[in-house]
């Protein structure tokens, strides 16, 4: 028997431990088929949603940020490095040098959502390639719209609502809809709209929600 859950994945594609995060939700739904099957949506939420349009120096914005010193950052950059190798995500030292505003990122994975929903997750792991993997940037429209080629969308379409404004008001309510259900920082994941992970959580943690919620198992919240 197949078990199946809704799987809300809130993150932002400039967030490293989304990407940790993705990976090891991909890992564990492996350890859990066929008993469970997901389906996953990936849903908005930005990390600096008042990033004028050329960014900022990845050190400058997280010294002002967090206060944190080149060497922390660096130390933080190979720990989350290393996570990510582990599950199969390739953080590429040194390409992530700016942060950028990812709004537009946001209005096509909710157009695929919408109207090629079997093609949104192909394009929420060709965004956090391209920025962490390949150092590209996920703000800029000609990138989105090869990426969104790629995936199979329809590239002139992609152009056409990145040139205009669909989509900005519905993924700005899908965004208030979670912050004002308390989720404040990303990923978390959400699962059958009860049950919250939040954190780029190993292996093993989702595995074993999984199994839980699957099973009936009482309401958990996993905090990293």
């Amino acid at each position: 028997m197949t078990t199946p859950l809704k799987i809300d994945f809130v993150s932002d594609v400039s967030c490293p431990w989304c990407a940790v995060g993705l990976g090891a939700l991909e890992a564990a739904l492996e350890r859990v088929a066929p008993e469970v099957r997901a389906e996953l949506h990936f849903q908005p939420f930005e990390l600096n949603p008042q990033m004028a349009p050329e960014g900022q120096d990845i050190g400058e914005h997280l010294h002002g940020k967090y206060g944190s010193t080149p060497e922390q950052q660096a130390q933080m950059s190979e720990t989350i490095r290393q996570r990510g190798a582990a599950v199969g995500f390739t953080f590429t030292p040194g390409a992530r040098r700016r942060v950028y505003n990812t709004f537009d990122a946001h209005r096509l994975l909710h157009w695929a959502e919408v109207d090629h929903p079997a093609h949104q997750y192909a394009l929420k792991k060709a965004l956090l390639k391209a920025y962490f993997t390949d150092g590209l940037d996920p703000s800029d429209a000609a990138t989105l719209v090869r990426l969104a080629g790629e995936v199979g969308l329809d590239p002139a379409r992609a152009s056409e609502i990145l040139a205009g404004d669909e989509y900005a008001e519905a993924v700005r309510e899908r965004e208030r809809l979670y912050t004002d259900a308390g989720i404040h920082s990303v990923p978390a994941i959400i699962l059958n709209d009860r049950h919250l992970i939040s954190g780029g959580q190993p292996v093993e943690v989702f595995e074993r929600a999984l199994r839980q919620i699957a099973g009936a198992q009482p309401s958990q919240v996993v905090s990293a």
